[in-house]
């Protein structure tokens, strides 16, 4: 017999709005299960079943008032929704992943959360991430790793892991990520996940940690392609004081309505080489985008194979951007000690850069991404789509990337990790992790679909077209 967590985002939200599901039904029936299986998977940091409960009452109460007047309710009304813990939640710890906010209570929210509460969800609690979002797997010292539910000795990837195993394993029907360098598309792919990195401006970074910088977007990780447009449609839209803003979609349309259009003939550049010097691709990964590759010819798409010559200096610019970045989070007196090695290190070599080197970085990886651009959209023979594997390598064995005694070397293999996925943070293009291939031994490994500024749209139609071809929503690791 199906039970709750067996339905889609969008199938709970139909029932609560017919009165079929109660969302307090739903919140006990999550409440439930984190209680039984997180300490499993690793994918809290803080559960908010106070919160949760009242908000799921509310909930009630407001899908009882629209059916006896026949208004119309938000597509995931009363539908559970965590947040990830870099995230800003007014009267909930927020923890950075890092002791060094082991207390520190949020007093304002984020409008990313407003949004979720305009949206009806109900807040499960706070998700895991690695200390500042800083690395690729999510190791803290607060609360366990958070673990690949198809196979719990490897890492869930970061920093959204929490939120991947969170999903992943059915203890909550989608979550919210953020992506400064493949944070949702790597911890997608380790879990067998759809995520959505959308463009620069899309979802409002405020109002208290403004990225100026324009790496750093929030988007969703849902088991289906419908569920995550759904949550981008409650995401997204600009906010006063944000500095970059993406063009809106057509009025009366929404991203739930592309994951229902075909996407038409589209022109896609298939990369198959990383564009990190040095970096070996696992042929499991080279499998699934050239499978994935033979799939979208099948469905009537021009593929052509594309080298993306490896630049160094885009690598160079996207890591010093990255240490100034480690400084921003201020830490409180007498905190410093409790950093763990990698941010220290980081934290350090921010602090050395000058503001000229800052400025210069900054222009540099602009130029790329313009170079980049100019390339992809030249008329007559640019791209829609890129094509790649999401990472270089397989789901790591937790510990597998931490590297507490060489935070040098850790930072390094992150690169070696996940080559495909910066690319995107610097030129504020979306991209998407889609799973559709498993090994044989049963690891997810996703590929990504990376699009023009501002057309996750497109990305969510043609995902939702290999979705329809290949489904993987039915595949469900052994603790589901």
């Amino acid at each position: 017999m199906a039970q709750l967590h067996d339905l889609t985002a969008l199938e709970q939200g139909a029932a609560v709005r017919a009165g079929e599901v109660s969302p307090v039904e739903l919140t006990e029936h999550y409440l439930e299960r984190i209680g039984r299986l997180d300490a499993t998977v690793g994918a809290f940091v803080t559960v908010t079943p106070e919160t949760a409960r009242k908000q799921a009452a509310d909930a009630e109460s407001a899908a009882s008032a629209a059916r006896r007047e026949g208004r119309a309710l938000p597509p995931l009304h009363g539908v559970p929704v965590p947040v990830k813990d870099l995230s800003q939640v007014a009267g909930v710890r927020c923890t950075m992943g890092s002791a060094a906010y082991a207390g520190n209570v949020a007093t304002t929210d984020d409008h990313l959360v407003t949004r979720l509460r305009e949206a009806g969800t109900v807040l499960l609690g706070k998700t895991s991430t690695p200390e500042f979002g800083l690395s690729s797997h999510t190791e803290n010292a607060l609360v366990p790793p958070a673990r690949t539910p198809w196979d719990l000795g490897r890492s869930a990837g970061g920093s959204s892991g929490g939120a991947a195993a969170a999903v992943a394993a059915g203890l909550a029907p989608l979550a919210h990520g953020s992506d400064g360098g493949g944070s949702i598309r790597i911890p997608a792919s380790a879990c067998g996940l759809f995520g959505i990195k959308p463009s620069r401006g899309r979802v409002s970074p405020g109002p208290l940690l403004h990225d100026v910088t324009g790496l750093l977007t929030h988007g969703p990780l849902a088991r289906t392609v419908a569920d995550a447009a759904a949550l981008l449609d409650a995401l997204a839209g600009p906010m006063p004081g944000d500095p970059y803003a993406a063009p809106s979609l057509p009025p009366g349309e929404t991203f739930a309505e592309h994951a229902r259009r075909a996407p038409g003939r589209l022109r896609i550049g298939h990369i198959t080489e990383a564009p990190v010097p040095g970096v070996e691709v696992h042929p499991e990964c080279r499998r699934a985008a050239e499978e994935t590759a033979d799939l979208l010819r099948d469905l009537g798409h021009d593929v052509e194979e594309l080298t993306l010559p490896g630049d160094e200096s885009l690598a160079r610019a996207f890591t010093t951007v990255w240490d100034v970045l480690s400084t921003v989070i201020p830490v409180p007196p007498g905190g410093e000690r409790l950093l763990l090695p990698l941010t220290r290190h980081l934290r350090e070599r921010g602090a050395r850069v000058t503001a000229t080197e800052f400025a210069g970085a900054l222009q540099r990886m602009r130029g790329i991404a313009q170079l980049v651009d100019d390339v992809l959209q030249a008329p007559g023979t640019g791209y829609d789509v890129l094509l790649s594997p999401t990472l270089a390598r397989l789901p790591l064995p937790v510990g597998g990337l931490r590297n507490d005694d060489d935070p040098e070397r850790e930072f390094a293999d992150v690169a070696g990790f996940t080559p495909f996925c910066p690319l995107y943070n610097a030129t504020g293009r979306p991209a998407v992790s889609v799973p559709l291939h498993w090994t044989p031994e049963g690891l997810p490994v996703g590929i990504m679909l990376g699009g023009r500024y501002g057309d996750e749209a497109g990305l969510i139609s043609l995902s939702a077209q290999l979705e329809e071809a290949r489904p993987w929503a039915g595949r469900r690791p052994a603790l589901w």
